[in-house]
């Protein structure tokens, strides 16, 4: 409720402070002489709706999505000593971080990787590879189940759900102003209905502006990352945190998770431009590690 409350408490205060800018740049006034006639506020709830609702439905529909694509197969009764002991770690690292105790899974794959979701912090998933059972000590196994476990921890699901729906909001409000005044404005029409280049332009902006605000949600996700290492070392110990991101250093170029599990993996699978990546670098997670108190 408090991450909804904050989620509400943004999106009013942009639209004072985009409304304070409007009218103290004349624009809303020049807008309405050219013949467009918005109104922020209904422009700015229309927005919310259609760019959060998205982020809220995937958000509710985590775990299934995840066990569905990704074939997870919940532990529940043990049938090994490795799924009982791995049930036995997340259930202790999930009550050291005061949680309740996640549904934990295995699914297949050869790449070292695990990741956390759900909509709630007390009803979360918590998954990991074949490979990673496999390649990794258990003492690596279980600092990489503490990062996981952070990620719950933290709430960092629903955060990213929640950021995502806010920067999808004005994403889409800004991209509708610019559509308004390059069709009104710029190109004159003089229609009473929208011209193409309203829809056009709009489409365009979206896309640009699209781009520019992943930025800051990848930021927030590489930041994020650091924190559940941090949590992790705190879980398992600072020195099997370490030596985890290591072995993922030995392992092969992964393959990237799906999605929006991408950012709640261990691993990001990715070599993509540094802005655009939802993990940092595993040398600057080792370094900030190494260098924690």
């Amino acid at each position: 409720m408090k991450r909804i409350f904050l989620f509400l408490v943004t999106n009013l205060a942009v639209m004072l402070v985009i409304g304070i800018i409007f009218n103290a740049l004349g624009l809303h006034s020049s807008l309405a002489a050219n013949g467009v006639n918005l109104d922020l506020t209904k422009l700015l709830i229309m927005s919310a709706i259609i760019g959060s609702s998205g982020s809220v439905i995937s958000l509710l529909m985590s775990k299934w999505s995840a066990k569905s694509a990704m074939g997870v197969h919940i532990i529940e009764q043990p049938q090994n000593q490795t799924e009982q002991w791995l049930v036995n770690i997340v259930a202790r690292q999930a009550q050291h971080a005061g949680i309740g105790m996640p549904e934990v899974g295995i699914f297949q794959s050869d790449d070292l990787n695990a990741f956390a979701t759900g909509a709630n912090k007390n009803n979360a998933l918590v998954a990991v590879s074949t490979g990673l059972l496999r390649q990794m000590n258990q003492d690596e196994i279980e600092a990489v189940v503490g990062h996981e476990i952070s990620h719950v921890a933290n709430g960092d699901m629903i955060t990213m759900a929640l950021m995502q729906g806010v920067v999808n909001t004005f994403v889409y409000f800004f991209a509708t102003v610019i559509g308004h005044v390059v069709d009104k404005i710029i190109l004159k029409n003089e229609e009473r209905g929208y011209g193409m280049a309203y829809y056009i332009t709009q489409m365009a902006a979206q896309i640009v502006l699209g781009i520019l605000a992943s930025m800051l949600t990848m930021w927030f996700s590489r930041y994020r990352e650091f924190r559940a290492d941090a949590g992790g070392a705190n879980l398992a110990g600072r020195e099997k945190m370490i030596d985890a991101l290591r072995a993922l250093q030995r392992a092969h170029e992964p393959e990237a998770l799906p999605g929006q599990l991408a950012a709640f993996g261990i691993n990001s699978g990715g070599s993509m431009m540094k802005l655009f990546m939802t993990h940092p670098p595993l040398e600057e997670r080792i370094a900030a590690l190494q260098n924690l108190r």
